[in-house]
């Protein structure tokens, strides 16, 4: 193993055959190269801006009519150590001629602001062989040799195994305009790769104004010309030109990330309380309600912990406002017990969970698809709550109207799954009609009738009406105690089974009013994959490959996760084998100590084995990574068996 760890990647060698140019010498010609689709990657170390610069190049693309996905790359420390592999910071920008709805495969192109962030890249997989890659040239005469020589080895090993590489002096090309390239070099690898892939000068230069609104003219009026810089250099030097033909929209648009949409979803929905604690990857969604939630009558409280933020929520919809609080996985086992008692008082909530890795403090930047049983399962006792999870940024928005309308009218904990991959990855979807059955109508605070009791369950659903503090007639003790119809404690076994059943009930009522998704492909065949959550795009993507090669393989995506839609049975017996995909963890059955009698499977998985009795594998991964179509067309290709085995 060298030290550069360039084994990882040496095979990319064998693939290419043709002698690659090492470097930019100087003005050339070359064809624009019309491209379906591109998947772009920019790194630095943090501070650097490199995920300024991508979530800019995305925006552009998608003001260009392109469809986008993006990722960005955030490393485990707050403050990572410079030029180090543990320390890459940047994002991935997938840009299309079509629809996106994953972050792809491989990167067919990476600008790189040093040697050791294209590492972490190259060695984590995250590279297409034989790729393009613009690397900051300035570590060549660095005056420390170690770091000089650093840069040569790895220059040359990428060379040796490859890949196109281009040395571009983005420092010294800065430093003829700003006094500090680093907070300049994001915006000339911008305008680079605005040459690069044919991106409307005005648009860019739109964006760069929108992207530093906020900073003094002189700020704004530097970014400009270091974005033309780049534009210029990269004219005059490189020999790259694609074009992603852009389809024309046909209908207004909005790009976001997934935790934008969810704040915007809060506002649409009519909640007007949120409280939440600062959890990443969840904080961002309370910037953003920070920013626009005042404006419309509405308040975000931080609370002092996850515990009081859950509570205060609580309070909350108690006195007639739903509310919400959003957290990630560790602030969720926080709110576990004060779920239970917004479950016990049939108080409605809405709770976001965007997930990351773990347990404990786990992978805190990082996505994995672990929290579900924790969501359905998590809190003591039997404490029934909904929950569903969001597939797309467009989904995010509308599932908290529906998650609301939910909470409101069965009394319950709506718990909303969505994760890393969806908080930071961008989108364009349909700008959102505002429809006025999306609120609340107001409540009624008119006298309580002299007989009601604040837990009159309706036999038939569990659903009992919600009385208001204030509202005459309607006083009575609230408790997270096991009570009786007039909220009294009772520790009688028939009254304890009585709240119990009609609690439960109120899960099976809201069940019989979901429709299942249909089928993606054919509704029998060889193989079915399901799925949910942020899985969706890379799960119906890989299908749409298995299907072009001929495979009867199909999907199903979940969007309730308790309860499940009815019919779900019945899809699974139209196929010979099933199979989750999941990010999360599952034994590797080929794993010497695992066997059929003592192998966890994922968590969907799980679920469907026992309440189906059907033979459902899975297959996932846990590396903190969102999945790839790819590895999911590998996954199924191998479930499938040698060809001739499956009808």
């Amino acid at each position: 193993m060298t030290s550069t760890g360039a084994h990882h990647y040496a095979e990319a060698a064998e693939l290419r055959r043709e002698p690659v140019e090492a470097r930019a010498t100087g003005p050339r010609t070359r064809p624009t190269q019309l491209v379906e689709e591109h998947i772009v990657e920019i790194v630095s170390d943090s501070g650097e801006g490199a995920q300024r610069c991508g979530q800019s190049l995305a925006a552009i693309a998608a003001r260009s009519g392109h469809g986008i996905w993006t990722v960005e790359i955030i490393p485990a420390e707050i403050q990572p150590p410079q030029r180090s592999i543990a320390g890459a910071s940047g994002n991935r920008v997938r840009m299309a001629s079509h629809r996106v709805t994953n972050v792809g495969d491989e990167a067919d192109l990476v600008v790189a602001f040093n040697e050791q962030v294209l590492l972490s890249r190259l060695n984590a997989g995250e590279v297409k062989p034989g790729a393009t890659i613009l690397i900051e040239k300035c570590w060549a005469a660095d005056p420390d040799p170690q770091i000089a020589a650093a840069y040569q080895t790895v220059c040359a090993e990428v060379r040796a195994a490859g890949y196109r590489l281009y040395e571009v002096p983005m420092e010294a090309e800065c430093q003829k305009l700003v006094p500090d390239p680093r907070r300049g070099k994001n915006m000339f690898a911008l305008g680079m790769l605005c040459a690069i892939y044919s991106l409307d000068a005005a648009l860019a230069r739109a964006q760069v104004r929108v992207t530093f609104a906020k900073k003094d003219r002189k700020i704004v009026d530097a970014n400009i010309e270091l974005l033309d810089a780049g534009r210029t250099w990269a004219e005059a030097n490189l020999d790259l030109r694609y074009q992603i033909p852009a389809p024309p929209v046909t209908e207004p648009q909005v790009v976001m990330n997934g935790n934008a949409a969810l704040a915007l979803g809060v506002v649409a929905s009519g909640m007007e309380v949120c409280a939440m604690y600062p959890i990443t990857p969840a904080t961002s969604a309370s910037h953003y309600l920070s920013a626009i939630f005042e404006k419309v009558g509405c308040v975000v409280h931080q609370a002092e912990d996850e515990i009081a933020a859950c509570t205060f929520a609580i309070g909350a919809s108690y006195a007639g406002k739903c509310a919400v609080t959003i957290t990630s996985g560790p602030g969720l086992s926080l709110k576990q017990e004060a779920i239970g008692l917004a479950v016990m008082a049939e108080v409605p909530l809405v709770v976001i969970d965007v997930q990351r890795g773990g347990p404990s403090t786990g992978l805190p930047t990082k996505v994995e698809q672990g929290d579900l049983m924790a969501a359905i399962y998590g809190g003591h006792g039997d404490a029934p709550k909904v929950v569903m999870a969001v597939s797309t940024i467009e989904d995010c928005f509308y599932s908290v109207i529906t998650a609301r309308k939910i909470a409101e009218t069965f009394n319950m904990v709506v718990m909303i799954l969505s994760d890393a991959a969806l908080s930071t990855a961008q989108q364009p979807y349909p700008r959102p009609k505002f429809n006025a059955d999306w609120l609340a109508p107001p409540f009624d605070q008119s006298a309580v009738p002299e007989d009601a009791r604040p837990y009159e369950w309706d036999e038939r659903t569990g659903i009992m009406t919600r009385f208001i503090p204030g509202q005459r007639n309607g006083m009575h003790c609230l408790t997270g105690l096991a009570h009786d119809r007039d909220s009294h404690v009772a520790y009688d076994p028939e009254i304890n089974e009585e709240g119990l059943l009609n609690r439960s009930r109120k899960l099976a009522a809201l069940q019989t009013t979901l429709r299942l998704a249909p089928v993606f492909g054919d509704d029998d065949g060889d193989l079915l994959l399901i799925g949910w959550g942020s899985t969706k795009g890379a799960i119906e993507e890989a299908v749409t490959r298995l299907r072009a090669q001929g495979h009867r393989v199909s999907s199903l995506h979940l969007k309730f996760l308790q309860p499940m839609a009815s019919g779900i049975d019945t899809v699974m017996r139209g196929f010979g084998k099933v199979m989750t995909i999941e990010n999360n963890w599952n034994d590797p059955p080929d794993d010497p100590l695992i066997s059929p009698d003592n192998r966890r499977y994922s968590s969907l998985a799980t679920l469907l084995r026992a309440r189906w009795l059907v033979d459902v594998d899975c297959w996932g991964k846990a590396r903190g990574q969102p999945l790839k179509p790819g590895a999911i067309v590998d996954a199924a290709l191998t479930k499938l068996g040698p060809v001739g085995t499956h009808q």
